[in-house]
Formats: C-alpha cells, structure tokens, sequence
C-alpha cells in the first residue's frame, strides 16, 4: 500500500512539477517524512526527481536557453553540494520560514504589479543559480527559488520549462551523488518502488504537457506566481 500511495503522490507532484518548473519536492517531502527519516525521504524524491528533470527537457526540448543553463547551473553545482554537505547538522524550520515569505512576498508583488520583472541580468542568473542549488541541496526544495529567478526572463514556456529541467538536472546530479557518498541509501521496498515510481513521473509529465500547450503565453506567468504564493504560504505555516 505505501507502494501505492507514494506512486499517486508521485503522479500529482510530477504533474504539478512539470508545469511550474517546480514542486515535486514541495509536495512529496512534507508527507514522505511523516513515514521515512527525512535523509530516506530526502534521497528518494531526489531521484523521482533526477527522471523528472529527464522527462521535462525531452518533452520541451525545442525550448532551450544555452546561457541561463550555463549562469545558473555552474554556480549551482557548488551550492547544492554545499547545501547537501550540510543538510544534517542545520536548523531548517527558521530558513524554510524566510524561504516561505520571500516566495510569497514575490508572489504577492507580481501578481499586483504584472509587469514588473526582476532585471534579466547576468546577476539575477547567477543569483538564482546559488540560491536554488543550496535550498535543493539542503532540503530538496530548491526549484521555486529557481523558478521565481527564471520568471524574471518572462521566456517562452517550452524555453522555461525545458531550462529549468536542464537546469534541475545538473543540481540534482550533484546532490544524489553527494548523499550517496555520504551514506544515505533506501530500504530495500523503495528501491523496488523506483521501477514504480519512475515510469509514474513520466506519465505525469505527459499529463503536463498536454495542460501546458493550452495555457496561453500571457497567463504562464501568472500562473508560476500563483503556485510560488502557495508554496510560500505553505512553508511559512507549515516548515
């Protein structure tokens, strides 16, 4: 049954996830560890979410933006390692609270001042990059960061999502291998679960797709907004 009801939680998270550019760790963690320790809960949605990244560059890979891979995802890779080196030993409830209200403050602020944008520099980039690979290493949530910086760009759909996956991808590399190496592992029922759960994600990334090629351009935005105040709220009342 936990089999069962981990591959519904993955169907819905993958969905959801695929369609923001993030969420899947949002959503699956907060109850995986009420069943599993946090470092079972943390490593098995890393995975989900390896695949997830997988599936979202090769259903928009006609969207592709070469230079925020390249911003983001270096200086990513060295925060999501710093994050996941010290993702046992820290406090989370006070960060995941600041996390909550910069998310939803940011939210909140689009969604009364549409067109503002945060500058579409190379600083936003790089910033972005660093603060979404610490929280993703950290606590396995790091994507609405990210996607709150990718907004910034106002890029196409296919573009936002296809990069925010290839970008996910590099992250999520370096922290599976990180809390392999420093010990984490799964029981033996959840490594059996992946031939499951794998598949699951694909399928919901399908379903995100076709919701996605009906969303008009102009209201993308808006919508990542409305998901990131969800997840802000969610993190301040329930870290």
């Amino acid at each position: 049954m936990e089999i069962l009801y981990i591959s519904i939680l993955t169907l819905v998270a993958a969905t959801i996830g695929t369609i923001t550019g993030f969420g899947t760790s949002t959503l699956m963690i907060p109850v995986l560890v009420i069943f599993f320790p946090p470092v079972e809960a943390i490593f098995l949605v890393a995975i989900i979410h390896w695949f997830g990244d997988v599936w979202k560059v090769s259903l928009f890979r006609k969207g592709f933006n070469v230079r925020l891979l390249v911003l983001f995802g270096l200086v990513g890779l060295a925060t999501s390692y710093l994050g996941a080196y010290i993702s046992l030993g820290v406090n989370e409830e006070i960060l995941l609270r600041v996390l909550g209200a910069f998310l939803a403050g940011y939210a909140l602020f689009v969604a009364f001042q549409s067109k503002f944008k945060i500058p579409a520099g190379n600083i936003t980039a790089i910033s972005g990059g660093a603060l979404s690979g610490f929280f993703a290493g950290m606590f396995g949530i790091g994507g609405a960061i990210r996607s709150a910086f990718l907004s910034a760009f106002d890029l196409p759909k296919a573009v936002f999502i296809a990069t925010a996956g290839a970008i996910g991808l590099l992250v999520d590399s370096t922290r599976i291998i990180t809390y392999f190496t420093g010990g984490a592992t799964l029981p033996r029922e959840l490594w059996y679960g992946l031939i499951l759960f794998i598949p699951v994600s694909f399928f919901g990334a399908q379903i995100a797709k076709r919701i996605v090629d009906r969303i008009p351009q102009n209201k993308f935005r808006v919508i990542i907004a409305i998901f990131l105040l969800a997840i802000g709220i969610k993190l301040i009342l329930w870290p």
